[in-house]
């Protein structure tokens, strides 16, 4: 599983930005801690059982509107494990069936997405280094997901299995046999559709965690021909539009990543001016974008700004890195106004710092902090108004 990383194109892509990316259990007892600030209250939270060693620990990928949280932690031994935090701050780790466990392997199970029906979706490794991806029912019981045409030998396979939305579909790409990706979408009733974008010569990449809204729609990223990166979006018809981030002092973007997708058919990610400098960004479903800088970001070659979630109400979260290269959460609200997230326990070096990773309808943010020790912690964030 490479624990501290996103597997294969997702990790270069966040590589490219410059965006340094890489364990007490929420609610009551001695491993929660609650704090209000100014811009809201977080509470931070650690798996018992996980890791303490640097570059382990907890990551939080997901929040459902009910509260619900998920993602992954890694233990002393080296083995990644899914969890389910519920709302009431019991937490549940699991397994995928067929998911490496062996000492120092770093194989096992991570959990990327929740719906409102507790239906979960993520990757396992399994012991020869094939990747799959599943489907835990609100029962705990699972559905292995491999599409067609998925590669069977060592780093290939479903290894981005990210999204699920409430109709049951999943969606995110898989590695053939060839090692190139392409995306996939797998409806409630196990039926796949598997795609690539016109163009794309590395191969296309689906998703983050809310790259695929309810009514079918995802988003997502390819390379063409030049190395250079566009964003896309696929409507429920399959029909595909591509698009770039605007252009920053005259100069062509060279890499678009769409990241998340609403109910409105609104996108939201993040673009690299010719600078390498990361801005984030909000594209309409008639095509406009706008582009979403956090005020406070550094806008020196590697730093800027990064959106990874956008709610069904337009509201956006994300990164991004100051001056000393650690980052720092951020909530734009559908007003345009900015909060910050900072978890009290995080680092404030270079790969340190607050990572959102999704928000949900009550406007709750999930991921996970760094802290000085470069150990991971999870966090949910909550606004202190209606903003």
């Amino acid at each position: 599983m490479k624990s501290g990383t996103r597997k294969c194109v997702i990790a270069v892509a966040m590589l490219a930005a410059g965006l340094a990316y890489a364990r007490r259990p929420l609610g009551q007892g001695p491993y929660a801690s609650s704090r209000s600030e100014k811009n809201g209250k977080i509470i931070e939270f650690d798996v018992p059982g996980a890791s303490t060693s640097p570059g382990l620990g907890t990551q939080a990928f997901a929040n459902n509107d009910w509260g619900a949280v998920v993602g992954f932690y890694t233990d002393a031994n080296i083995v990644p494990h899914g969890f389910l935090r519920l709302p009431n701050g019991k937490i549940i780790s699991f397994d995928a069936p067929g998911a490496g466990l062996a000492a120092g392997a770093d194989q096992g199970t991570v959990a990327y997405s929740i719906n409102d029906w507790g239906e979960i979706a993520g990757q396992f490794e399994d012991p020869n280094n094939v990747f799959h991806g599943f489907l835990r029912h609100a029962d705990g019981s699972f559905v292995t997901i491999d599409p067609p045409g998925t590669g069977t030998s060592a780093n290939q396979g479903a290894v981005g299995t990210a999204n699920i939305n409430n109709r049951g579909s999943v969606a995110g790409y898989f590695v053939d046999g060839n090692f190139q990706p392409h995306g996939f979408i797998r409806t409630r009733k196990g039926e796949f559709t598997v795609f690539d974008v016109k163009g794309a010569a590395g191969g296309t990449v689906i998703c983050l965690e809310t790259c695929l809204n309810d009514e079918g729609a995802v988003t997502g990223w390819y390379f063409d021909a030049n190395g250079t990166g566009h964003g896309f979006v696929r409507d429920p018809e399959g029909n595909i539009s591509t698009f770039d981030g605007p252009s920053e002092n005259g100069s062509p973007t060279v890499f678009t990543l769409g990241a998340s997708i609403n109910a409105e058919g609104e996108v939201t990610g993040y673009f690299l001016d010719s600078n390498f400098v990361a801005h984030s960004y909000l594209r309409k479903p008639n095509g406009k974008i706008i582009t979403l800088d956090d005020p406070s970001a550094s806008t020196a070659a590697g730093e800027g700004t990064a959106a990874f979630s956008l709610n069904f109400f337009g509201a956006v979260t994300g990164e991004y890195n100051d001056a000393a290269s650690a980052m720092h959460g951020f909530v734009r609200s559908p007003k345009g106004n900015y909060k910050t997230i900072d978890a009290p326990g995080a680092g404030p070096g270079a790969g340190q710092g607050t990572r959102p990773s999704t928000n949900n309808a009550q406007g709750q943010v999930t991921g996970w902090y760094v802290d000085g020790n470069n150990l991971n912690h999870g966090f949910v964030w909550t606004c202190d108004d209606d903003d």
